[in-house]
């Protein structure tokens, strides 16, 4: 068996730059696309019961973006093994590398920099510095690199 790739995923660009350029390199290998439903979204402007309203839409959007996902892997004939967590999402990156005999995380980055990435914070910045396996990040494609 070969390597293990994961890719988290959210809606963004990024993520299908992300999902396309792990497609790319790891044609042959088992890809693992990781959606995080960040539990912190969850707590704003929810009380009581509709917190199961929230993680049930958030699941049903996560299955929407893993079909999105097996139709841009289908273009390179490679099935996708999909998984849903719960949690912070740069700590549920690394926990489930960690757990799941991750070989490689390929993931895709907003770019953020200076006074912008201190105050909305870096997944990408921290799943690099806490990863226990290599990681790439894809950037978006420009007219230039085409």
């Amino acid at each position: 068996m070969g390597d293990r790739i994961l890719v988290p995923i959210d809606d963004s660009e990024p993520a299908r730059e992300a999902l396309t350029e792990a497609l790319e390199l790891f044609a042959t290998e088992q890809i693992v696309v990781l959606h995080v439903l960040d539990t912190n979204e969850s707590s704003h402007g929810i009380e009581g019961g509709a917190a199961d309203g929230w993680y049930e839409a958030k699941k049903e959007e996560a299955e929407e973006l893993f079909e999105d996902a097996q139709a841009v892997a289908d273009e390179y004939d490679a099935p996708l093994e999909t998984a849903i967590e719960s949690g912070r999402p740069d700590r549920t990156i690394v926990d489930y590398a960690t757990e799941h005999g991750v070989d490689h995380i390929v993931m895709g980055s907003h770019g953020r920099s200076g006074v912008s990435r201190i105050l909305v914070g870096s997944v990408a910045e921290s799943v690099i510095r806490n990863a226990p396996v290599s990681v790439t990040i894809a950037r978006r494609r420009s007219a230039v690199d085409e």
